[in-house]
């Protein structure tokens, strides 16, 4: 996605970072709405549908942990999550309710716009890992060049947040291999893992959950104990 295409949502009840932020953004070519809180978001949100939502964690009134679930009862939209270094157990908490990514404060505005870059440039299948092709395994269809999970019976269609999805093509291009975690990582944000960083076990237990809940009995990602994860199921290309 070009900046000039892209529309941030920030969503951050400081007035000194929000005018950062927007500006620092507004410079790169993006288009920036703001909001100070939940109701303003939901103000923004009817006449704007963002590319990307930067969501802090304390806001008032609602917080950022229940404005992220629920966002994602209704929208797959990429959310960055900003987060106080202190606040571990919340980051864990935001990316199991379907955040795709956190950052830190206080943060540097290079890695702000990189984490941007990367989640936008995922959101529209600019991966170095995809390759544009249509795989089965197990009970599903799995189409990298149109981001769609089927359900190989029925076609069903599965919804999967970015962040999701691009996890399940790590694993579909690397079957039956241990990916370790700094690899998925790597491949998924261009950064190395950091100490108790949980951003790849909780995507991990989100794909899980949308994998058995659509075929249940399934248990198609395995955990290699000191190794990381392997897809267990056999991939074929299909036409």
């Amino acid at each position: 996605m070009n900046a000039d295409s892209a529309t941030i949502l920030l969503v951050e009840d400081d007035p000194e970072i929000r005018r950062l932020v927007s500006t620092m953004m507004q410079h790169e070519g993006y288009r920036v709405e703001v909001a100070s809180d939940g109701p303003a978001m939901d103000v923004v949100m009817q006449g704007v549908q963002p590319d990307l939502v930067i969501l802090d964690l304390m806001l008032p009134g609602e917080d950022g942990l229940s404005i992220c679930r629920r966002l994602r009862t209704t929208n797959t939209v990429p959310i960055l999550m900003l987060t106080a270094k202190s606040e571990e157990v919340d980051r864990v908490i935001g990316l199991e309710m379907g955040a795709d990514d956190y950052l830190s404060k206080p943060f540097g505005p290079r890695e702000l716009l990189a984490r941007v870059r990367a989640l936008l440039r995922r959101a529209q299948g600019v991966l170095p890992m995809a390759d544009n092709r249509r795989y089965a395994f197990d009970r599903f269809v799995v189409d990298l060049d149109a981001r769609l999970l089927l359900l190989s019976d029925d076609r069903r269609e599965i919804d999967l947040t970015s962040a999701e999805f691009d996890m399940l093509a790590c694993f579909i291009l690397r079957p039956r291999r241990v990916l370790s975690r700094d690899h998925i990582l790597d491949r998924l944000h261009g950064r190395q893992i950091e100490p108790f960083d949980r951003s790849v076990d909780m995507l991990v237990s989100r794909l899980r959950k949308k994998l058995r809940a659509a075929a249940p009995g399934t248990d198609l990602i395995r955990t290699i104990r000191n190794g990381g994860y392997l897809l267990t199921s056999p991939v074929a290309r299909v036409p």
